[in-house]
């Protein structure tokens, strides 16, 4: 069953300016992330597309960034063949797994002077006997 979706926008060049801040950098995004960005010709683009994507995982999760969930715990890393995937960690995995979301959903999309995102969480709802 669907538990939640979400869509977030930003503009690439917000992201840019916050990126030249180490602190931002290393605060929201994982070593993963930051190895991933900084190899692609269009870095600042593929920073903004994940900044997104956890901005659109919060408003699924429909509680917002709280409850003790940090940035580096939401982890969007492309597979073999390109797709963008979640990985959680602590806290947030945590209330994931309270709230019985099994399947998470991302899309990715950028252009020069924007990047977007869409995610879906599906949570496991078992019936009783």
């Amino acid at each position: 069953m669907i538990f939640g979706v979400g869509i977030d926008i930003i503009e690439v060049n917000r992201i840019e300016k916050s990126l030249k801040s180490d602190s931002f950098k290393n605060r929201v995004f994982t070593s993963k992330e930051i190895n991933y960005c900084e190899n692609r010709s269009g870095s600042f683009q593929s920073y903004a597309a994940r900044f997104a994507a956890k901005e659109a995982f919060f408003k699924a999760l429909g509680s917002g960034w709280r409850d003790g969930m940090a940035w580096t715990e939401i982890e969007i890393i492309n597979n073999e063949l390109g797709k963008p995937e979640f990985t959680f960690y602590g806290k947030t995995k945590s209330i994931l797994n309270e709230k019985k979301i099994t399947k998470s959903h991302v899309s990715l999309s950028h252009i020069k002077e924007t990047a977007t995102a869409y995610v879906l969480l599906e949570q496991e709802i078992r019936e009783e006997k």
